[in-house]
């Protein structure tokens, strides 16, 4: 277990610094000098401050994220615990530390900013503009529901209560 712990906060503190710093460089970049092209007609930098969630919605609601991501990201780190020892179980572990990222990075925001700097922006297609939290999130969901549905049957599951009394 103490393994998982390590390898989990080692990693989610990696892809954290990387939410941080892509935040901070295409915020100061793009605050002056506006939205920055790649893909003309499809994908651009644009610098956009978040108080909600995706699309606009619950604007203002920064208390209800705080508390909700402090939540999550205690359960994600009980979860880690549960994790039974195995190469098949190392896929949960992944979905573990990039939900826990995500969380912490946005989270950082939320509480020093009182909004989420997004920066990711595809265009033209409706789209909410986002940033690598998001997509550290975003990945864990798809990730977990491939998971549930097409990899783990009822005996992982059983694993899981499994260790749970083998430790109680």
């Amino acid at each position: 277990m103490r393994k998982n712990y390590i390898l989990f906060f080692l990693c989610a503190a990696g892809l954290i610094v990387l939410d941080q710093l892509t935040k901070v460089a295409v915020s100061d970049a793009l605050m002056t000098g506006g939205p920055f092209v790649i893909i003309n007609g499809f994908l651009r930098f644009s610098y956009v401050e978040n108080r909600g969630a995706a699309w606009g919605m619950m604007q203002g609601a920064g208390i209800f994220f705080i508390i909700l991501t402090f939540a999550v990201m205690a359960l994600v780190v009980f979860f880690v615990s549960r994790i039974p020892k195995g190469k098949r179980y190392v896929p949960l572990l992944i979905v573990a530390i990039l939900l826990f990222a995500g969380g912490l990075g946005n989270l950082i925001d939320r509480i020093g900013l009182h909004y989420v700097r997004d920066f990711i922006d595809f265009y033209g297609v409706g789209f909410p503009v986002f940033n690598v939290a998001d997509v550290c999130v975003s990945v864990a969901v798809i990730m977990m529901v491939i998971l549930l549905i097409f990899v783990y049957r009822e005996k992982d599951y059983k694993a899981f209560k499994k260790k749970r009394n083998n430790e109680g």
